[in-house]
């Protein structure tokens, strides 16, 4: 069971309201809610607070937390778009009826409810100013206190301020890009690692920076994308190359196109075509490159190969160890 609470918050009693916190909401449900393809993923419940009469209360937003972390789950996600506010006692995150800083649902309070989760997984991901602070209590100095399966991905530091662009959140319009596929990983699993990598590099030096704190032994996967290749067709890298820096050894034969063909060449052989059709996706994703040849046309038109880059030994690692 995977869940997630899902909220933003736009309307404020007694500040200042923002504009793209909503739809960053319904952005990160939308996604959440099913895999590439349509499979079911996260069961999300939703709060926004969009007006006067459409309001997050603070007493509703901490029950739902407690709710969430208190469930026994695979994965216990909850986002959260809106105000945030640190002091000396630590950060908070505010409802729509919060009349002061301190009045928000506390970040101390929040890491408790998830260090004593039973869920296997917790992910805490918050779009709002100062919630770097998220996991590390004042009194904690620089040190991060997070249970094992806890992990926290905050839009700035805690001395940043979170920022809108084009009504949206700039930190969630990348979550979300991440989720869709832009953090996957080769097999299509987008992890909370890979989509803090996909953000980070995204944001330049003079911008809000992500915060990323984890305890876990592996990461899970938030979501599925289609891979960028067939898992069949990633699975053959042993049978190309057996052995650390094996060089396949290619012939005219392996290319499909007549033209460019000298006399006397062998012509194309189809179940080479095929290998052929294969080794050029590898080629493409960075798993192999021709060896002493520019392109791969001139690998197998020159008698040559190709050889496995670092990435590509690394899938052929795995493949060779049965992890794929």
């Amino acid at each position: 069971m995977r869940i997630a609470l899902v909220v933003g918050i736009n309307h404020y009693d007694h500040g200042g309201s923002l504009h793209g916190c909503v739809n960053d909401a319904h952005s990160v449900k939308a996604v959440l809610e099913r895999h590439d393809g349509g499979a079911v993923n996260f069961d999300c419940r939703l709060l926004t607070g969009t007006g006067p009469d459409n309001k997050v209360k603070r007493g509703d937003l901490k029950d739902q937390i407690e709710q969430l972390f208190r469930t026994d789950a695979d994965i216990a996600l909850f986002y959260f778009a809106g105000h945030g506010h640190i002091e000396t006692a630590g950060g908070y995150l505010l409802a729509s009826d919060s009349s002061r800083g301190d009045e928000g649902v506390s970040l101390s309070e929040i890491l408790t409810l998830a260090n004593a989760s039973p869920a296997k997984n917790k992910v805490i991901v918050l779009d709002s100013c100062h919630s770097g602070i998220a996991g590390t209590p004042p009194e904690a100095g620089q040190l991060a206190t997070l249970s094992e399966g806890l992990t926290v991905l905050t839009a700035s530091t805690k001395d940043q301020y979170a920022t809108e662009e084009n009504g949206r959140g700039v930190f969630t319009t990348l979550f979300v890009d991440a989720l869709n596929g832009s953090a996957a990983n080769l097999t299509g699993d987008i992890t909370p690692g890979s989509v803090y990598a996909h953000i980070d590099q995204s944001l330049g030096a003079w911008e809000q920076r992500p915060v990323f704190k984890t305890n876990v032994r592996q990461f899970v996967s938030l979501r599925k994308s289609t891979p960028a290749i067939a898992i069949e067709d990633l699975r053959r890298i042993t049978e190309f190359f057996p052995s650390p820096g094996a060089i396949f050894k290619l012939d005219p034969t392996f290319e499909p196109e007549m033209k460019g063909r000298d006399d006397g060449m062998p012509p194309p052989d189809p179940e080479n075509n095929r290998k052929f059709a294969i080794l050029q996706r590898y080629n493409r994703l960075n798993l192999l490159v021709p060896d002493d040849a520019p392109h791969m046309w001139n690998a197998a038109m020159e008698s040559k190969g190709c050889r496995l880059t670092a990435l590509g030994e690394h899938y052929r690692r795995l493949v060779a160890k049965n992890r794929l």
